[in-house]
């Protein structure tokens, strides 16, 4: 139990380190202290603290009376005034009243009591800063707007009417100090530590006077700067008296905060009440013309001459358009809906005549009370919506935002949805990026799906402007899918359209898969050939296959969308210029298309080429080929395979495929191994040695040979001769067979194999006068063809047709 204790102890006392105040006392159990704002009381000695209340997390407003801020010996007499004045507030429920949330508490270091959140005391806001912060600015650099005078007076007005005639006491006291302004604007009364209480039993109230010569301390007696003359001089009180001090109140805050006279002590005071009666009202410029007469007659030594609470509130200075407004609004509660909103209605106009921040702290918290109300929610969203346009959004987010949540989620009336929708625009730019996503997006949903076309359609134009606000999980899964389900169900062209408009504007926030997967192949779902509808569709088309990132491909042009769109362009709703624009559409990606393909055909073919032409003589064909385009349409040779690779740029492969790659890389590697082998060349010819006597060998080079020469006249000689080959003979290994055949040495005989001469090596040529008779190979050469030659044999076929044999050379050879 101590150490719970000793944990208690410990966390309170860290508590009263960071607030600097309420140690120990009752109150901190249930309210938190944040920080010092103001003063108020007699001698401004109650300091005031913003806070809250722990359970309920409602603003409050702490007052905290330190008691070593008086000496011991007046310490008494000061803490009975103010438990007094306490006390006495407490019991008094009035809206000119300031309300008490917690009722006073004492501990051994100070007085505190809790109540509505107050932002200073009026003596704070005419320049009196005792026993508060000089780094508030917010109070420090405070300046009432005119309204807020005259407002503020007629609450005081009604306050004072209500202590008068129905609490039947007095105030005696009305000074600045005794009067707080809440964190609305609202001037509420305070400071009762002198108030007097009916004494009478009678009909006819009566205020027995207490004289407050007689107490040594000044904080224990009135403000005698605004104590009334017959108070200090008859020792009585009326209403009246509250009246005169009111009157020097209204002096003092059109001057300063500075009454006519200053009284230090009772003597001092009776000298100026007595210089009452010379007042002049030339003394009086500072007050305005409508209230000068006014504030004369209340400062008047006779208490009778004096208006009374409800002559002062019915004077024509408060015949102003924005002070009946703000009354109107603290009186709405006892108005029907009829009334309410026939005022309503008319509110925008004077919202534009009232200070901003009349607005924002007086009228919003009145408006706002109606959300509680759904039916006159449409009423109240546009005096809101006028005001938020002249807020910051850090004004907004704290003072309108919270409450507007609690109407966005309202289904009905369904004009409150429309009005959203409406003023969307400006909720978006005024709204924090977080509750776009938690609290507007959902909503915008809810229009979606609703079965309003003008809330549709609302929806549908401001979606675009934030959607870069949405993640993209949001806007693939719900905000695209429902776009679609409208366009596609709806029986409206104009939300179709708008549809399809909406989806245009959403582009430039789409990635490329999104757009390509989610959007377009669901264009031609849309069950409708409106012109209107076809051009939405047309337009989203164009701005995909123009956009930077989207790069719409040639095979979805040619397979899908072009087939779409050719039928759409015969319809015969279509004007001129609806069709000259989907034509246009359509030409443009057929020609894309063309010359898409026709860079990759060329890219192909120009690499088959480039491959086809680096090929060497040397490398052996492949076993199984895969012919070319120019090879299927030939009829003249076989296909040819490539066996190197070209020295193409890196664009050419970029449309090949796979196996075209697989293909290339295995040609490569099969010329870097025939690059290695040495080149086949032909033998040279041996230069013949001197004649010597040889066997003849006609008959077995006739019967065994593979080539059975004979000399022709070459065409188009007139000397020399060229050598044929012996019908073809069987390869072996695809080779001829050269072991068997001798090139150098020819052997000439005829058909059958017989030597043309007697002498066996010696065969003749030609008849007896040396003349060469032609050959008949008619029979001979029909029904074969000359086998392939080697490449050496082409090229000792090509020298000697070059250059043919002279008749020397041959009787040369033949000796």
């Amino acid at each position: 139990m101590d150490v719970i204790n000793k944990f208690c102890s410990t966390v309170s006392s860290t508590v009263s380190q960071l607030s600097g105040v309420l140690p120990g006392n009752p109150v901190t159990r249930e309210y938190e202290v944040t920080s010092h704002i103001a003063s108020a009381g007699p001698g401004l000695l109650w300091k005031i603290y913003s806070g809250y209340k722990k359970s309920t997390k409602q603003p409050a407003s702490i007052f905290v009376f330190e008691k070593r801020q008086v000496v011991p010996q007046d310490r008494d007499i000061i803490l009975e005034t103010l438990k007094r004045g306490i006390a006495q507030l407490t019991k008094l429920r009035h809206p000119q009243v300031l309300v008490v949330q917690h009722p006073l508490e004492e501990s051994r270091d100070c007085l505190a009591f809790a109540a509505e959140p107050v932002f200073a005391s009026l003596a704070n806001i005419l320049g009196k800063r005792e026993n508060m912060p000089l780094t508030n600015e917010a109070v420090t650099k405070f300046k009432l707007y005119d309204v807020e005078i005259k407002y503020g007076l007629v609450q005081i007005g009604e306050g004072l009417n209500f202590l008068h005639r129905d609490a039947k006491m007095l105030h005696h006291n009305l000074c600045p100090s005794s009067i707080v302004v809440n964190t609305q604007g609202a001037w509420k009364i305070f400071g009762f530590d002198f108030s007097l209480q009916n004494s009478s039993n009678e009909s006819t109230p009566f205020w027995k006077y207490v004289d407050h010569r007689r107490q040594s301390h000044d904080l224990a007696q009135p403000e005698l700067d605004y104590l009334a003359p017959e108070c200090g001089l008859t020792e009585s009180a009326v209403p009246a008296s509250d009246m005169f001090s009111l009157g020097v109140l209204i002096y003092a805050i059109y001057n300063s905060g500075q009454a006519p006279f200053s009284n230090t002590d009772w003597n001092i005071y009776t000298v100026n009440m007595s210089k009452l009666k010379a007042l002049q009202l030339s003394q009086l410029n500072a007050i305005p013309e409508g209230l000068k007469n006014h504030v004369k007659l209340m400062l008047n030594t006779t208490p009778e001459l004096r208006p009374d609470e409800h002559e002062f509130i019915k004077s024509e200075f408060f015949e102003d358009v924005g002070v009946k407004a703000l009354n109107y609004l603290d009186s709405l509660f006892q108005w029907d809906n009829k009334q309410k909103a026939h005022f309503y209605k008319g509110l925008p106009q004077i919202l534009d005549k009232l200070p901003h921040r009349v607005c924002l702290y007086r009228v919003i918290p009145c408006l706002v009370k109606e959300f509680v109300n759904p039916i006159m929610v449409p009423f109240v969203l546009p005096n809101v919506f006028s005001i938020t346009e002249n807020c910051s959004k850090e004004e907004f987010a704290s003072h309108i935002l919270p409450h507007l949540k609690t109407v966005m989620v309202l289904q009905e009336p369904i004009q409150i949805l429309l009005l959203l929708m409406q003023r969307m625009e400006l909720l978006l730019k005024m709204t924090p990026c977080d509750e776009v996503k938690s609290d507007v997006l959902p909503l915008l949903y809810r229009a979606l799906e609703s079965d309003s076309q003008e809330i549709q359609e609302l929806c549908l134009s401001v979606l675009p402007t934030f959607a870069n606000l949405v993640e993209y999980p949001a806007m693939k899964n719900a905000l695209l899918p429902r776009i679609k389900r409208l366009c596609i169900s709806t029986s409206l062209i104009s939300v179709r359209v708008n549809c399809l408009v909406c989806l245009g504007k959403l582009l430039d926030h789409l990635d490329k898969w999104l757009v390509l997967d989610e959007v377009l192949p669901f264009l031609p779902q849309i069950p409708s050939k409106e012109p209107a509808v076809l051009m939405g569709i047309l337009g989203i088309y164009k701005l995909v296959l123009n956009h930077k990132k989207m790069n719409m491909s040639k095979e979805m042009m040619a397979q899908k969308v072009i087939p779409f769109l050719m039928p759409l362009s015969v319809e015969n709703s279509l004007t001129l210029n609806q069709f000259n624009t989907l034509i246009y559409v359509v030409k443009e990606m057929v020609a894309r298309v063309e010359t898409e393909h026709r860079v990759k055909l060329e890219q192909l073919s120009d690499q088959t080429k480039a491959l086809e032409t680096t090929m060497t003589p040397s490398v052996m064909k492949p076993q199984n080929p895969v012919p070319t385009t120019e090879d299927l349409f030939s009829f003249s040779s076989p296909s040819k395979l490539t066996t190197t690779v070209a020295n193409n740029s890196s664009n050419s492969f970029s449309q090949l495929t796979l196996q075209d790659k697989q293909r290339i890389v295995q040609n490569s590697e099969l010329e870097k191994r025939h690059s290695n082998l040495a080149p086949l060349e032909p033998a040279t010819a041996q230069p013949l040695k001197s004649p010597q006597p040889v066997k003849d060998l006609t008959v077995t080079l006739l019967n065994s040979s593979s080539f059975d020469l004979s000399v022709t006249k070459p065409v188009g000689q007139t000397n020399g001769y060229q050598i044929m080959p012996k019908p073809f003979q069987p390869l072996v290994n695809n080779q001829p067979n050269l072991m068997t055949s001798t090139p150098n040495r020819p052997t000439f005989g005829n058909t059958n194999g017989a030597p043309q001469s007697s002498i066996p090596n010696r065969p003749t040529f030609g008849n007896a006068n040396g003349t060469l008779p032609s050959a008949d190979w008619g029979g001979w050469n029909s029904g074969w063809t000359s086998p392939p030659l080697m490449p050496f044999q082409q090229q000792q076929q090509q020298q000697q047709k070059a250059k043919p044999l002279s008749t020397a050379e041959i009787n040369d050879l033949l000796s």
